[in-house]
């Protein structure tokens, strides 16, 4: 059974707009846990705009101390340095904090999201040693990847232990057209023949981006899959499902003072 693993971005993101620590980033880490999920995933870039730093080791420390079983997952450019601001380069993050897994995405420093995978259609001897560091810091590595499907081989040459699909495109496709459209459907294959090479090639698949209770059903079927990353539809789904009661209780709180006063 695939497992959760609940990115904490937008909580942090969501932190960073006013001074002090509501919401707390390891609170909604013990609550997601508490709700079943295996894993919590941060991917902390160099800016800090939504995850810093200083969160990765009190998440560490949280989940080896309380949640031993519960995977800890660091998503980012290796190639991140350090800044003057406080962030000490992405494998020095991964070095200290020594998280079960590491989720090495070829983003840039200024980019909005994550929007594609590594292109390995050509060897990468930088993406190689970055590889070998992190799991000399103990860290199982994913490679955030298109579902290309000569390239899975190349990602375990690597040295890659999983791959993580980039779902971006499978979410476009199946919010347009819906499930059972033959676009979405051929979408899907895509991925399926990927993860098919990806598990000749002994590779484990992880998949991540746009991934939502509306699209999931579908993809939770992909060969092999063992774990998905959600956070920022997990984050507007609560507010859906959540903000009516919430609204309410507000008014209720005021209507009780109005009747009490």
């Amino acid at each position: 059974m695939p497992v959760l693993s609940v990115n904490l971005n937008k909580i942090a993101l969501l932190r960073n707009s006013r001074e002090g620590q509501r919401p707390n980033v390891a609170e909604f880490a013990r609550l997601a846990i508490a709700a079943g999920a295996g894993g919590i995933t941060v991917h902390p870039r160099p800016d800090q705009r939504h995850i810093r730093a200083s969160d990765v080791p009190e998440l560490a420390a949280l989940l080896r101390q309380d949640h031993p079983t519960i995977e800890f997952n660091i998503e980012g450019n290796p190639e991140a340095a350090a800044t003057n601001d406080g962030y000490p380069g992405f494998i020095e993050l991964v070095t200290a904090a020594r998280p079960a897994q590491a989720t090495l995405v070829p983003d840039s420093d200024d980019q909005l999201t994550s929007d594609h995978g590594w292109d390995l259609s050509k060897e990468q001897p930088q993406l190689r040693a970055d590889i070998a560091r992190c799991k000399h810091a103990g860290a199982r590595v994913s490679l955030f990847m298109d579902p290309t499907v000569d390239q899975m081989a190349a990602a375990a040459d690597h040295g890659a232990d999983r791959v993580e699909f980039y779902t971006g495109p499978y979410a476009q496709v199946y919010w347009q057209y819906g499930p059972d459209d033959a676009r979405t459907q051929t979408c899907y294959r895509q991925f399926a023949e990927a993860a098919e090479a990806a598990l000749k090639a002994g590779l484990g698949i992880n998949a991540g981006h746009d991934l939502d209770q509306q699209n999931l059903p579908l993809f939770a079927g992909l060969p092999g899959l063992a774990e998905v990353s959600i956070g920022h539809a997990i984050i507007c789904e609560a507010l859906n499902d959540g903000f009516n009661d919430t609204v309410a209780a507000y008014v209720a709180i005021l209507d009780n003072a109005k009747r009490t006063v």
